[in-house]
């Protein structure tokens, strides 16, 4: 059934409200929290019934559409108070029948408390400052102090359906009640406008702020500062030397992705004389967990002392240590049939460095990293007015394996071929380099832009991002004949996903010229972008990817003229007879480590290529006594396919070699050029 809105705005103003709360995010975690609204609406047959509106599962309020909310028909769902209990499975059963349309999404697990509670507007979230009252071992007394009779307090029970009657029973029981606190979990208030709504959730929110603010000590937060700071570019410079690190052992199971960050929140909490006790206390609520597991993994390294050998040493111990308490705690809990989810951690804590976070996608990382911002700043209010403490053992495995969560993870969509995948490109914002860059985001990938035109690289990443989704790609400035800028380049890599999987190296130029009138300026600028260009590039990448321990594929893009003698073009054909053979000399030194190293060899990419729009073009077809808007066709003529290459062509080829589809194949020359006998490999 399709509702009509037309004389409704009560969804609406929904919208705007959930995507208005959550701008904030000390107001409303990512994935956090549901809103909801009541009205009435015409039925199919045109007769009135009560509807509820509220923020389906799945979504988030910050980017949350008409599309985002479930419409259930309220007096169904209100029979549901008169029942003593009910299981997860049988509620949200229940809740599929009262929705006059069936296309909305599933509704929250949390969808009761918003009907069994009287109020036209109802807003569900998980402020900083309120979940630091609700996790502090005196929030209850605390909460007195704030805000009087006004609020209630509700024990800590799983979302589900009893919480839902207890919180709707004891509003009953309290009629003056403005708010409900949900001891480690969150806030409830209400309004009877949705306008009204949002003024008492933020005025409730600042009173709580307001409260703690008045009593943090600086100098005390934390137990105070253990470690000071350390020089921005020495605390990347040791974050790119451990990522790919910590990224290839925690991707003994899956490849993961990372996110590292260095805020001043974050600086303070890592450096601080209690994080070894606090960041072990557990998670601050249910929505941080889910994401973050129940604890992180904290190093114990001094950063003032200590050396980089020593930290990775510790890191590696740290990550198998924490596997195997993972392990057990899963043993020890399980009483469901589901397998255990991966054991390394989603968060990792390290005095002087930061935070990194890890997931199987940049928007997963990022989320980790964004949750563990919100409990730093909860562990700073509880501290302040308490003590910290969270949900127990028990608890947070009953929600880590919760069916409901389990259910959302089974509506993931299929893997791709290059799922969790980090491709770097040199050349990326050419057009062989963006058509691989695009095909290559379409398959799952994360991609780095490289390109010495660093806004065409950007550009390029941005749309990238725009059509794939968050952190898909980046751009970055790269001189592939400048050794320091290439270090620097693949250091932005590092620090952005953790590091590369797989290496393209496509950066070129090309130049035409009877081998008499070739000058030392063109010759060595062949060498130097086509020979040492991927020299310095490559040998980066391999760095890389011998501290993942994770193997790796490297795509050489070289030419036809690799392995065929053209016709004035000495210095070209040169250099890319040097980047071939050095090719298959990598394909032997790096097979051992898992380091598979190809080449595809295109010819005549005229279409989208930012090479045949100079000079080259003119220059080429000199060379074949035709003029230069024949070459096309003077080129298609000459293969065995009668095609022209277009640069999705090469791509695809690229492609094959990056993907799990060529996994026992290294030291081959794939020529993607129509069939040109001449340059047939042997």
């Amino acid at each position: 059934m399709n509702l009509n809105l037309s004389d409704n705005n009560v969804l609406h103003e929904l919208v705007k409200r959930s995507n208005r709360l959550a701008s904030d995010r000390s107001v409303v975690n990512w994935g956090g929290g549901n809103t909801s609204a009541k009205t009435k609406m015409l039925d199919h047959i045109g007769k009135e019934m009560s509807v509820l509106w509220v923020k389906g599962s799945g979504s988030d309020l910050a980017e949350a559409t008409e599309k985002s909310f479930t419409a259930l028909r309220l007096d169904e769902v209100l029979t549901l108070f008169e029942r003593d209990e009910m299981s997860d499975e049988d509620m949200v059963a229940f809740l599929a029948q009262c929705m006059p349309d069936s296309k909305h999404p599933r509704s929250s697990i949390e969808t009761l408390l918003h009907a069994f509670l009287p109020f036209p507007h109802i807003d569900h979230t998980h402020p900083d400052s309120i979940i630091s009252i609700c996790c502090s071992d005196n929030g209850r007394q605390i909460a007195k102090e704030i805000y009087g009779d006004r609020a209630v307090w509700v024990p800590y029970i799983r979302p589900g359906f009893s919480l839902s009657k207890l919180i709707g029973e004891t509003v009953q029981a309290n009629p003056q009640c403005e708010l409900v606190l949900m001891e480690k979990h969150g806030l409830i208030t209400w309004g009877e406008t949705s306008e009204d709504c949002y003024n008492q959730t933020i005025k409730v929110i600042n009173e709580a702020s307001a409260y703690i603010n008045a009593r943090v000590s600086d100098d005390l937060l934390y137990g105070g500062q253990k470690y000071g700071l350390l020089e921005v570019n020495q605390r990347q410079a040791i974050a790119t030397e451990i990522l790919p690190v910590i990224r290839g052992i925690v991707s003994e199971y899956h490849h993961a992705i990372l996110s590292y960050e260095a805020t001043e929140d974050f600086l303070r909490f890592v450096n601080s004389s209690d994080i070894d006790k606090l960041s072990q206390i557990g998670a601050a609520c249910p929505d941080h967990l889910v994401h973050t597991k129940r604890v992180p993994l904290f190093i114990d390294w001094n950063p003032e002392k200590e050396e980089v050998t020593l930290l990775i040493e510790k890191l590696q111990v740290g990550l198998e240590s924490y596997k195997r308490k993972y392990s057990d705690y899963y043993e020890r809990n399980i009483d469901i049939d589901v397998p255990m989810h991966d054991p390394f951690p989603r968060v990792i804590l390290i005095p002087g460095i930061g935070v990194i976070g890890t997931g199987k996608n940049k928007k997963t990382a990022n989320i980790a990293t964004a949750l563990y911002h919100r409990a730093v700043a909860v562990m700073r209010g509880a501290t302040t007015v308490g003590n910290f403490v969270s949900l127990s053992e028990k608890e947070s495995f009953d929600v880590e394996y919760w069916p409901l969560e389990l259910y959302k993870l089974s509506l993931a969509p299929k893997a791709k071929e290059l799922d969790r995948k980090v491709v770097y490109i040199t050349g990326g914002a050419g057009g062989i380099g963006s058509a691989t860059a695009r095909r290559f985001a379409s398959e799952g990938a994360h991609v780095v832009v490289a390109d010495l035109a660093n806004d065409a690289a950007v550009k390029i990443a941005n749309e990238l991002v725009r059509d794939f989704g968050e952190g898909v790609a980046i751009g970055v400035s790269l001189d592939v004949t400048q050794e320091d800028r290439v270090i620097r380049s693949f250091q932005e890599a590092v620090l952005y996903y953790g590091g590369v999987d797989v290496f393209v190296s496509n950066a070129g130029l090309a130049s035409s010229a009877p081998f008499s009138e070739t000058t030392l300026s063109d010759w060595n600028r062949n060498m130097d972008v086509l020979g040492t260009g991927y020299f310095l590039t490559t040998r980066e990448a391999v760095r890389i990817m011998q501290k993942q321990n994770k193997g790796g594929s490297i795509v050489f893009v070289t030419s036809k003229n690799a392995i065929y003698a053209g016709k004035d073009a000495a210095a070209y054909s040169a250099a890319k007879a040097m980047e071939n053979h050095l090719a298959r000399c990598l394909a032997v030194e790096l097979g051992s480590l898992g380091i598979r190293v190809n080449s595809v060899l295109p010819d005549a990419v005229i279409q989208g290529s930012n090479i045949w729009n100079s000079a080259w073009r003119e220059e080429r077809a000199r060379s074949y006594g035709i003029a230069s808007d024949q070459l096309e066709e003077h080129y298609r003529k000459r293969t065995i396919l009668n095609v022209n290459i277009t640069t999705d062509d090469i791509a695809e080829g690229i492609l094959y070699f990056a993907s799990p589809r060529s996994c026992k194949t290294t030291g081959c020359m794939l020529t993607v050029d129509g069939g040109v006998a001449a340059a047939f490999p042997r």
